[in-house]
């Protein structure tokens, strides 16, 4: 036995020494599937087997670098580096650069992110001259890519019924068509999308049975994380090459499975036992990340679930706080008190770095913003504009496209006039009819003007050929300048630099800094990267950087250097996956937001929510808010909202109704907002309720506002009202004459009453 592998418990130890036939480790919440990983793999190289016979499967670059490194210190560095590992698209990218001449595609092909994607389907919309508001790229894109993860191509789609008939009453009846010119434009590009890695990568192994064979003999043992994430596609890759040896690992937690809308398929993890009946099945149920409190409100909440796989996850960690629940009036208040609470913890030593704010929709971060900002409190968004789709970046990156492959029409039709060089929109218009006349790319039509009747002017066409004549001037150097080398080359001798350098206004200087910084990513790209080998003379080209860059991830990118300072981290919880933080405030706990009004049509779709809020729960370490707003504003009008239903599935024993900070729950000065919403104005079901959640949580107790009269009144008493009966009091605010409490009544619903005219009696 390895010596390292005494570092796991028992069953994670069994799970790693277990290298051969199928296996599945069930994973938990927080733990530890990464170490079993990790260990697993530097086992199977301690019992002789070469780095290059082990495939692993990731769904981010950094859980691959971070498992490579672990694994250098555990065996060896080297070994390490040799490793097939990364995530599904880089790796059967690394095949299609080797394979992909097989299939009719160039081996410097073109990998197009999704805004080239958009581009292509825009310019085939304005083609067929439709309306772009009715055929809008990005539906057309979450289409194809549908299809392409079900491995359906274009003409397999044309060809069935159902696809005609749900088009057709979706009023998109050429969308079949538009799949096909898709799909023909970026053949003669010499592009693939993100889909198409997968999609060409089955079509290769399909086609070619001895590249099949070539990869299952080298595949000798095949590990993938996140099981529970794949689609169809992946699926059916990893069942090809694992079918000669069957030494398949695949570890994952089906209660963790959230991008059905990607195309993940849950039933990839349920039936794999009925895929490799022979196959070890190891749970690791010790949860190691997150209180009791946190870990069985997270188990009562996943329990609800039909389709899922049994397990027990636990924790020997302490009972801890117990989840704090937050009642707002508006949405604008949940960001006021979420901020508050913030800054309190901050005061109290917690750093900013250790809290996270998870909401269901991107849109829902406003108010956050504007109370975290009005506060001075630093944070972070994850999943904005990322670097690379930064304008000026993308310039760069499309120079480095062409010459790489110079069939890309999407980067020539980006660069061909930047910086200027006087061939207009006119002279593209007549270069892209004779493209689409001719079914060529644009570069074979301007580098071969002559032979074509394009009308273009004898001054435009000598413009055309200084154009050609620079790109392929580049061309020339990528196997002999690195990466560094020729890409500083190019942004200088192109006019980009001294463009944006020329620029001093303030928009203009962070647009060079910008560029300077893929400088210096340049720069960091073409260092040795095994710093205890000085002398390793490995070169990395430009064509290595630009598909390293275009296959990362949105976790990758959300590590872009910053400046330092520890700020809140905003984000939601499909970005929230595989990441944890000391305090977490889950926002938005209301129905039809959070579950969303969408997963409300089938129990499968409302179970991929609740498995998307036992996420949200596990991300927490020490302390968990959860919160919701009574009113919202969506889409410019007021809607009144009810608590989510997934409040009720949390024990109550493990939540308290936190007060409004003003009464000293939760610390910092808060101005006392007026109750928005009124009894009259709240639906019957809602009051109905709220007053079952209310009920459903247990009041903090010993908390008393100052009244001027001899009965001083408490969160929690137990109060009579002559018109709605017996209710409970919720919330106190404000003081004397002024004072306002809200209350309970069974059946009365939540009433809110300036206590001076209310006569309640204890």
């Amino acid at each position: 036995m390895s010596h390292f592998l005494e570092d796991l418990n028992l069953t994670q130890r069994e799970a790693a020494m277990q290298i051969d036939g199928p296996v599945m480790i069930i994973a938990g919440a927080g733990s530890g599937k990464t170490r079993v990983l990790t260990y697993r793999i530097a086992h199977i190289l301690n019992q002789g087997a070469d780095p290059f016979q082990i495939l692993a499967l990731t769904f981010t670059n950094k859980a691959a670098r971070e498992m490579k490194t672990r694994i250098g210190l555990l065996v060896n560095e080297s070994y390490a580096r040799q490793l097939w590992m990364g995530t599904f698209h880089s790796v059967f990218a690394r095949i299609l650069r080797v394979e992909a001449e097989k299939i009719g595609y160039p081996k410097q092909f073109t990998i197009y992110d999704t805004e080239d994607s958009k581009s292509v389907l825009k310019t085939i919309v304005k083609e067929l001259q439709l309306d772009d508001k009715i055929y809008k790229p990005s539906l057309l894109l979450n289409r194809i890519s549908d299809a392409k993860n079900k491995l359906i191509n274009a003409t397999q789609y044309q060809e069935n019924p159902v696809h005609l008939t749900e088009d057709t009453q979706s009023k998109k009846p050429l969308l079949g068509q538009i799949y096909a010119l898709y799909e023909k434009r970026n053949f003669r590009a010499g592009a693939m999308d993100f889909d198409d890695l997968l999609f060409q990568t089955n079509i290769l192994l399909r086609d070619n049975p001895k590249v099949l064979l070539k990869y299952q003999e080298q595949f000798r043992y095949i590990l993938v994380d996140e099981y529970q994430d794949t689609n169809f596609s992946q699926y059916l890759i990893i069942k090809q090459l694992a079918a000669r040896f069957e030494n398949i690992c695949v570890v994952g937690d089906d209660a963790q499975s959230i991008y059905a809308f990607r195309g993940a398929n849950i039933q990839n993890i349920l039936n794999f036992k009925s895929d490799y009946p022979e196959a070890r099945i190891f749970k690791l149920e010790q949860n190691y990340r997150s209180t009791v409190t946190i870990v069985e409100s997270a188990n009562a909440v996943i329990s609800q679930n039909q389709d899922q796989l049994p397990k027990t996850v636990f924790t020997k960690n302490g009972t801890g706080a117990p989840i704090l629940v937050f009642r707002a009036g508006s949405d604008s208040e949940e960001g006021q008190r979420i901020a508050h609470y913030i800054q309190d913890r901050s005061k109290h030593g917690v750093a900013l770095h250790d809290m996270a704010i998870l909401y269901r929709t991107n849109a829902q971060s406003r108010a956050f913003e504007e109370w975290l900002r009005r506060l001075n409190i630093p944070y972070k968004i994850y999943g904005g504009i990322s670097f690379y789709q930064r304008k000026e970046i993308k310039d760069v990156l499309a120079y480095f496209r062409l010459c790489i492959n110079p069939h890309d029409d999407e980067s020539l039709k980006r660069i061909i006039n930047y910086p200027a060089r006087g061939i207009g929109q006119s002279t593209l218009d007549r270069i892209l009819l004779t493209a689409a006349e001719q079914d060529l790319s644009l570069w074979t039509v301007i580098s071969n003007l002559h032979d074509f009747k394009t009308g273009i002017s004898k001054g435009i066409a000598e413009k055309l050929e200084a154009f050609c004549i620079k790109i392929k001037s580049y061309q020339a150097l990528l196997q002999t300048q690195n990466a560094f080398e020729l890409g500083q080359h190019i942004m200088v001798s192109s006019g980009i630099i001294p463009e944006l350098f020329a620029d001093k206004t303030i928009e203009g200087v962070a647009r060079y800094e910008n560029v300077q910084e893929l400088l210096n990513g340049l720069k960091d790209f073409t260092e040795p990267q095994n710093t205890s080998e000085p002398n390793e003379t490995e070169t990395r080209f430009l064509a290595d950087f630009v598909q390293d860059i275009t296959l990362l991830t949105g976790t990758d990118l959300s590590d872009e250097k910053d400046d330092g300072t520890s700020k809140v981290s905003l984000m939601t919880i499909h970005a929230a996956k595989g990441l944890e933080y000391e305090f977490v405030c889950i926002v938005g706990m209301e129905e039809n937001l959070f579950p969303s009004q969408l997963s409300l049509n089938s129990r499968s779709d409302l179970e991929e929510e609740r498995r998307l809020f036992y996420v949200a729960l596990t991300r927490a370490k020490t302390q968990l808010i959860l919160s919701y707003a009574a009113s919202r504003f969506k889409y410019g009008t007021m809607h009144f909202s009810e608590p989510s239903r997934f409040l009720d599935e949390i024990p109550k024993s493990f939540m308290e109704m936190a007060l409004h900070p003003a009464q000293g729950n939760v610390a910092g000065k808060i101005k006392t907002t007026s109750q928005q919403i009124i009894s009259n104005e709240i639906s019957t079901s809602a009051q109905k309720k709220l007053v079952r959640v209310s009920a459903h949580l247990k009041p903090v107790s010993g908390t008393t506002v100052n009244l001027s009269f001899n009965q001083q009144l408490k969160i929690g008493d137990s109060v009579r009202h002559e018109k709605f009966g017996i209710g409970t009091i919720m919330h106190l605010n404000g003081i004397w004459p002024d004072t306002k409490a809200e209350i309970a009544f069974n059946p009365g619903g939540l009433k809110t009453l300036l206590l001076k005219f209310a006569r309640l009696e204890a």
